[in-house]
């Protein structure tokens, strides 16, 4: 079952973030840098987005991954955790897989990367990014 779309806090009700995690069979993980909202500019970060009023993670992430990356996708497992995004969003990450086109930067992004094993902190990832890269990397492909 879907978990919903936002978490309450004491602080208010957050809205739920999803990104995707997408690992090759090279062991390349694909980076994508921001270009917008200006505050995280120049950022990367693995690509998603807002999980929408009624949708669930994984409907928000085929969604957000097709809007920004022209790219269709089958959502896998969820990372364990999900990390505070300031105060208004929380960040939570699932393995995804391509399964038609080419990840292509058509918004929010300037740039895509696919890094090779090794390289995974060769780029300046976000705050909310820095811990799910950790988990990836320690757990390898498989979060469990």
């Amino acid at each position: 079952m879907a978990e919903c779309a936002t978490v309450t806090d004491f602080s208010g009700t957050r809205t739920t973030v999803v990104a995707g995690a997408m690992i090759d069979a090279d062991r390349r993980l694909l980076a994508a840098r921001r270009s917008a909202p200006s505050e995280h500019a120049g950022g990367w970060e693995l690509p998603g987005g807002k999980v929408e009023s009624g949708e669930s993670d994984e409907h928000a992430l085929v969604r957000e991954l097709a809007e920004e990356l022209g790219v269709a996708v089958t959502v896998g497992e969820r990372l364990p955790g999900e990390w505070p995004m300031g105060d208004a969003y929380v960040l939570r990450v699932y393995l995804v897989d391509v399964i038609e086109g080419e990840p292509q930067p058509l918004e929010d992004h300037d740039e895509l990367r696919w890094l090779e094993p090794g390289e995974w902190w060769s780029v300046l990832w976000l705050d909310a990014d820095r811990p799910a890269v950790e988990l990836l990397e320690q757990f390898g492909r498989e979060p469990s």
